[in-house]
């Protein structure tokens, strides 16, 4: 799916190969304090030969995407500003997160995204994509707050936190974590158990 959906944004003429690597993006600038690296398009200015690399980039054009998210209102992204050309697969011939998602919530016709606010800034980049694909309307996106650490660090399965199974084992139901999960994204009133046959009255 994901080379039929590559193939399909090439015949348009938005695909190019890279040979940039991390380190090259980042002998190009330092991005300010809390920005992303933005890639500068080298590859698109000075072309690459196919056969050279496997990696592919994406060119999504200048335009902003306004973004409407259930918790945090509508506001303006500019993908070309924030990260420039999107990587859809890098040199080994690996998909990347930001292109297999939109290919995958397309195919499986996901109409409602609700992940942390530490993926707010890929909506635009997403959103794009997902009209280049021939999406008629984005999803509705919910971002919700993190979960942090004493020290500042969200939680992470990285970092040996709490995991669902070890709230299982400690004897939380399905309920009692869907509950808690929906309280908190704000689709839920109170912090009680959800049936699950109660989950898409919240989305109706």
């Amino acid at each position: 799916r994901y080379t039929r959906a590559l193939e399909a944004l090439a015949a348009a003429g938005l695909v190019y190969p890279c040979r940039c690597s991390r380190s090259d993006i980042a002998r190009h600038g330092q991005p300010e304090h809390g920005a992303e690296p933005r890639y500068p398009g080298t590859c698109r200015l000075h072309p690459v030969p196919p056969a050279e690399t496997l990696a592919r980039r994406l060119a999504l054009g200048e335009q902003e995407e306004v973004v409407d998210d259930l918790l945090l209102g509508s506001r303006r992204q500019h993908p070309a500003m924030q990260c420039g050309d999107l990587l859809a697969r890098d040199r080994s011939g690996n998909w990347s997160y930001q292109f297999a998602v939109v290919v995958d919530d397309l195919v499986h016709g996901i109409d409602v995204v609700i992940r942390g606010e530490d993926l707010w800034a890929s909506c635009g980049r997403q959103q794009r994509l997902g009209m280049l694909l021939g999406r008629a309307q984005p999803p509705r996106w919910v971002h919700h707050p993190l979960l942090f650490r004493p020290d500042g660090r969200k939680l992470s399965k990285a970092l040996g936190d709490t995991a669902l199974a070890d709230r299982r084992a400690a004897g939380a139901t399905p309920g009692r974590l869907l509950g808690e999960a929906a309280h908190a994204v704000g689709l839920w009133p109170a912090d009680t158990p959800l049936p699950v046959e109660a989950l898409p009255t919240l989305f109706a």
